[in-house]
């Protein structure tokens, strides 16, 4: 009896196919992670160029190891197993790894344009499904702790360049990096504000580039121990670039880990109250400025500035001021620093609807 199966064609490629195979140009994952950081230089923060760096390193590891040494022998099988082995060997949360491949999107986005992948390839790189909740980092500095870490600061350290660094972003909620910018020409003393300029070639952008630059009002109590800071304690010098940084350390401008650890020290519970994590002063590891950080309670930069913008909120300045004051769309807002509780925000409509 015949068989009913058709005969078994072989898979010829189309001439589309072959087209657009012959129409790539090949390319080395590392030179073309060269490119692409070069081409983004201009566009994006020195942290940001780093974290997609980082991200990348990573691939280029991956292509390594499975005799990867093309793109154009890319595709989105393979691109999947390295999807797999992301989450697996690293054991990645599933918000790191939407990160790393959405980086990795972009960078293969880049890539079609430099003909080194097929047009269709980053469209097959598929994202995690990551709930709100997980994008959203909780932690943050509440108003209550931030007034008696001033408090205390006030009265024990007053003037001094973590006492301005804490309140310049706690009544601001700028960002490291914008604070870390400043020069004291930036400080206007006869209308109480700061300037936040873009200055990427001498060693001080701003996240968001001229899109940041901006002016920012302080309060009057602000301002007053600015001024006795800069008359006072701060270190007089100059950076590498002759400019005259307002968070000044004996060596020019304070680095960013330099900030980062002061934060991490002044939200230490310890500083005003006793520990309430029971661990003896004596013996922790978070006691030492450097491990600071390793405090369960410390708190970041990131940390301050939500905080900041939850405790302006919360005051009922309106939401498109303080979007326009933090530089924050108020989209990113609402997802990423808005710490007020369903409750809280409720008994604020409440207030309106008397």
């Amino acid at each position: 009896m015949p068989s009913s199966r058709r005969p078994r064609v072989p898979c010829v490629p189309t001439r589309e196919v072959i087209a657009m195979s012959e129409a790539l140009d090949p390319l080395a994952p590392g030179d073309a992670v060269k490119l692409y950081l070069d081409h983004r230089e201009g566009e994006l923060s020195s942290e940001t160029l780093q974290s997609h760096r980082y991200r990348l390193e990573a691939f280029t590891e991956w292509c390594e190891k499975n005799g990867i040494h093309n793109l154009n022998d890319l595709s989105g099988r393979k691109l999947h197993s390295y999807r797999v082995d992301r989450r697996e060997e690293d054991d990645l949360k599933p918000i790191t790894l939407q990160g790393q491949l959405s980086t990795l999107r972009v960078f293969l986005k880049f890539c079609v344009s430099i003909d080194a992948v097929p047009e269709s390839l980053p469209e097959k790189i598929l994202l995690p499904t990551v709930s709100d909740g997980e994008q959203a980092s909780r932690t943050t500095l509440e108003a209550d702790r931030a007034d008696r870490i001033l408090d205390h600061l006030e009265k024990f350290q007053y003037a001094s360049r973590d006492h301005v660094l804490l309140t310049l972003l706690w009544n601001t909620g700028i960002r490291m990096g914008s604070a870390r910018a400043l020069d004291i020409e930036d400080y206007d003393r006869d209308s109480p504000g700061i300037q936040l300029v873009h200055r990427p070639e001498t060693d001080t952008p701003l996240k968001n580039q001229e899109r940041g630059e901006r002016w920012v009002a302080l309060r009057g109590e602000t301002a007053t121990i600015i001024e006795d800071y800069i008359d006072g304690p701060r270190i007089d010098t100059t950076d590498d670039y002759g400019r005259n940084p307002l968070f000044s350390t004996s060596q020019g401008r304070a680095s960013r880990s330099c900030i980062r650890s002061a934060i991490y020290t002044l939200t230490r519970p310890c500083q005003y109250v006793e520990c309430p994590h029971g661990r003896d002063p004596e013996t922790c590891e978070a006691m030492d400025r450097p491990h600071a950080s390793t405090c369960p309670s410390s708190r970041s930069p990131h940390d301050i500035r939500s905080g900041a913008i939850t405790a302006h909120l919360l005051d009922d300045v309106p939401i498109e001021i303080v979007s326009d004051r933090m530089n924050v769309s108020q989209q990113i807002l609402d997802q990423h620093y808005d710490r007020r509780t369903e409750r809280e925000k409720m008994e604020q409509r409440r207030k309106y609807l008397r």
